[in-house]
């Protein structure tokens, strides 16, 4: 009585940590590369000041010595050098939100320092600027700053160092230190491409969380469905033969004890069965081993089970004949559970609305292509109405659609009620092993 095993949700992750990200990357160099990026971006998303601040922080350490030089009396001055500083350092503290006002602030105050000819070694915030240019500005404008940041280079070296080298010399420094500037700008694009990478691969990862879940959840409503459509075969049919035997049995007890004694047993014995298969399915529902002399291990009920099923419903009053054509023998396990279960509900709904009285014709036919499944009972019916929409004939469609059939139901012409099912044997699933419960 078991159905595929439903996934289980796995214990919850993050949609950011590296298992879940780099589960699609094969290459261990390659995983290690982007945990290692991922922990330094998780790092800076986490503590967001200290990387505003350090840059700005490292600029102004590296001005330090002109500081001090200036303080001892060197051109320009102590007050010009720290004005100087502070322009150049503290708009880094924006660059990321500003990244080009932040590169203009710090051109423009190198422009001034170069026309002081002097040097702070702050200068280094210039680059800082550029790299964030890099990172979030449009091309063309990356262009520009590029442009500016190559041509400001150039001019810096040819006037610092035309009166120590040769013409030539300084145009190799110039170019070297143009192609820096613009290493430091395609850095910042990488850094840039790195980042959407990183945020695909997180985005990736929170589908992918989320697709699991959603089939977790369909796997365990699936689950959910097939107990409830088992639970209804197993206790609908079970009562309703008890119930049948007790109304037969409680006007024996005086007439003929004898046989209220054995309707009696045979209401026992039903009521045991049904516990035991109940126990089983939920034995299998919780993922137990249901292993105890009370719950034993059982095959599916198949065609072979059908003569037990009918003398059940025989010791309820109805007079059952099956009748069948061709070899049912030979049909696969599940296929055989579903007429089982087709051939159980109608019995049920024949001992629940039919007189005890009735008789019930069941003919099973089986032919290279498909089965035939007929259940038809003389009434007459003891309920108002159909039962055309119950969850008993609703399973049983289930069941038919399955193998690419169909269950019809319907009041006959003998004032009682037929049941028609067709089983398409070409779309039947593959056989397999027995299932055990």
């Amino acid at each position: 009585m078991t159905a595929p095993t439903a996934a289980r949700p796995s214990a919850p992750t993050s949609s950011g940590t590296p298992e879940t990200l780099l589960g699609g990357v094969e290459r261990r160099s390659d995983a290690a590369v982007l945990r290692w990026l991922m922990r330094v971006r998780q790092a800076d998303l986490s503590h967001p000041w200290v990387r505003r601040w350090t840059m700005p922080v490292i600029c102004a350490l590296f001005a330090v010595p002109a500081v001090q030089q200036a303080a001892d009396g060197a051109s320009p001055g102590l007050p010009w050098m720290l004005v100087l500083t502070a322009v150049l350092c503290l708009p880094l503290l924006w660059r990321c939100r500003r990244p080009i006002l932040t590169f203009a602030i710090t051109s423009a105050a190198s422009l001034v320092v170069l026309a002081l000819d002097t040097a702070t070694g702050a200068e280094a915030a210039r680059v800082a600027a550029l790299l964030n240019v890099g990172r979030s500005a449009r091309p063309v404008q990356l262009a520009v700053c590029v442009a500016v940041a190559i041509t400001q280079t150039s001019v810096a070296a040819f006037a610092q160092n035309q009166s120590h080298t040769t013409g030539m010399q300084t145009a190799v420094v110039a170019i070297v230190q143009a192609l820096l500037v613009a290493a430091v700008a395609a850095a910042g694009v990488v850094g840039r491409v790195v980042n959407a990478y990183v945020v695909a691969l997180k985005e990736r990862a929170a589908r992918l969380e989320v697709e699991r879940d959603q089939r977790a959840r369909l796997a365990a409503a699936t689950e959910r469905s097939r107990v409830a459509r088992e639970m209804h075969d197993i206790l609908g049919h079970t009562l309703a033969v008890i119930v049948g035997l007790a109304n037969g049995a409680a006007g024996l007890t005086t007439t003929k004890p004898e046989r209220g004694a054995q309707a009696l047993r045979i209401i026992a014995d039903s009521g045991r069965g049904a516990l035991a298969e109940l126990r089983r399915l939920l034995a299998v529902v919780g993922d137990e081993k249901a292993t105890s002399a009370d719950a034993p291990l059982a095959p599916q009920p198949g065609l072979d089970d059908l003569d037990a099923l009918l003398e059940r419903v025989r010791a309820a009053g109805p007079a059952v004949t099956l009748h069948t054509e061709g070899s049912p023998a030979g049909l696969p396990p599940g296929l055989q559970l579903a007429v089982y279960r087709v051939v159980q509900e109608a019995l049920t709904n024949t001992l629940k609305y039919a007189a005890p009285t009735t008789s019930v014709r069941i003919t099973i036919t089986v032919d290279e292509a498909a089965v035939d499944l007929t259940i038809e009972d003389t009434g007459p019916s003891l309920a108002p109405g159909d039962d055309t929409e119950s969850r008993g004939l609703v399973g049983m469609r289930e069941r038919a659609a399955l193998y690419g059939g169909g269950v019809t139901a319907g009041f006959n012409d003998r004032g009682g009620w037929t049941v028609r099912a067709h089983f398409l044997l070409a779309t039947a699933p593959a056989p397999t092993e027995k299932r055990l419960v």
